[in-house]
């Protein structure tokens, strides 16, 4: 059974850090492409990185750059979202989310076909 379960969300102040987790299970990290998203109150859901478990290659969307890091432990079939200099406007709802197709090289929601539940990130303005 596929299953990915997020972890690490909290409430941080700005400038903070945080590192979430996304646990995977029923699959192998190294075949599929794993991305976060986010989702802030009355917003839609949008791509924040991805990594590629083929290739390795990693993607992060302009808001986001040189403050976040995706990285892949697949020994522990676990990959996190390091995010520094947190900001008010990162204030959301993070998915976890797998292209079980491993494809993708982009974060774009409905190239994945597996999905977290969410943890919730709040930074205060």
């Amino acid at each position: 059974q596929v299953q990915l379960v997020e972890s690490g969300g909290g409430s941080v102040q700005p400038g903070g850090s945080l590192r979430l987790s996304c646990a995977a299970s029923g699959f192998t990290l190294g075949y599929v492409t794993i991305g976060w998203f986010r989702q802030g109150p009355g917003k839609e859901r949008v791509g924040v990185s991805c990594i590629s478990g083929v290739d390795g290659s990693t993607v992060y969307a302009n808001s986001v750059k040189g403050r976040f890091t995706i990285s892949s432990d697949n020994a522990k079939n676990t990959v996190y979202l390091q995010m520094n200099n947190l900001k008010p406007e990162d204030t959301a709802v993070y998915y976890c989310a797998a292209d079980s197709s491993g494809y993708s090289r982009y974060p774009a929601p409905p190239e994945y076909d597996y999905w977290g539940q969410g943890t919730q990130v709040t930074v205060p303005s």
